[in-house]
């Protein structure tokens, strides 16, 4: 018997599995199952905890509703961190991923997670600059796809940010899989569109590699935060409107702000924003019926 939660941060919804006591590992189809809107729960992504490898408190596995596996994912850590931190009674915990350990804990009555350092060079996307030979992934050209340019981040996974005067209008649904299976990117990509509303206020719509259009993207909301700062559009400190709400995102620098390709890590950043539980149950039934087809 497997027991599950659903939880999800701004509509960004995700299946929460525990395998700290008995190994879970799921298959591809049990995946894609378990993640359909019809057949299954339905989640953006599936987040299993398991015993922790080295210093934090769990391991987390990142499951793309495609099947694949996912390097980061904001807004899901910050749904495992509210579980863990009122289980473990701690102030803060310790989350272990491939991409690195994030720390999260409580902001009010929200959730905040240190998502680590924005990474900005070809081999930290990954992305394949053999091509164009860019000095700087600032204005990086897609012109058989869009005549706008992205500025490419690394938050553990990869990302493409757009800026454009109005991200209404944009045709994600065409434009953002292209971008994600472009060539250029041996891991692929997630995709953002983003408007700057004001000096502290942006405006993102998302294409996430492995999910498609989701409601909200917290490290996609952070790699916005990050390249709008490396553009001058905001300072340290922003809040990023997306379909499901708000994320508020803070950047930590020790090199007065300006985040250079040279100082590539040497940045943390912050994000805070609610988590909402919606339901939970078991798998048993549904996994069952999918040994039997």
């Amino acid at each position: 018997m497997i027991e599950f939660t659903k939880m999800h941060g701004l509509g960004n919804d995700f299946v929460l599995l525990d395998g700290r006591q008995m190994p879970i590992n799921l298959s591809s189809k049990q995946i894609k199952i378990i993640s359909d809107r019809h057949l299954g729960i339905g989640c953006d992504q599936i987040m299993i905890m398991h015993p922790a490898q080295r210093t934090g408190d769990i391991y987390l596995q990142i499951l793309n509703a495609d099947g694949s596996e996912a390097n980061a994912c904001g807004n899901g850590t910050r749904c495992v961190a509210s579980v863990l931190l009122s289980e473990l009674k701690k102030q803060k915990v310790l989350i272990e991923t491939i991409s690195g350990i994030v720390s999260a804990y409580f902001n009010g009555s929200m959730i905040a997670v240190d998502m680590g350092p924005a990474k900005f060079l070809p081999k930290d996307i990954p992305f394949d600059n053999s091509k164009l030979q860019l000095d700087d992934l600032l204005f990086v050209p897609f012109s058989e796809i869009t005549s706008n340019t992205a500025t490419l981040v690394s938050m553990g996974n990869p990302h493409a940010v757009f800026f454009v005067p109005n991200c209404e209008i944009i045709e994600l649904e065409k434009i953002g899989p292209l971008i994600e299976n472009h060539y250029s990117f041996p891991d692929r990509t997630n995709v953002e569109f983003v408007q700057k509303l004001s000096d502290g206020r942006m405006r993102m719509r998302v294409w996430e590699r492995g999910a498609g259009i989701t409601r909200a993207c917290g490290s996609g909301a952070c790699a916005v935060a990050v390249a709008g700062a490396r553009h001058g559009f905001i300072d340290r400190k922003v809040e990023i409107l997306l379909d499901g709400g708000s994320l508020w995102i803070e950047i930590v620098t020790d090199e007065k702000g300006i985040l250079k390709k040279e100082s590539s890590g040497k940045n943390r950043v912050i994000m805070t924003g609610p988590i909402t539980k919606s339901f939970s149950g078991q798998l048993s039934d549904l996994l069952s019926q999918v040994e039997m087809s």
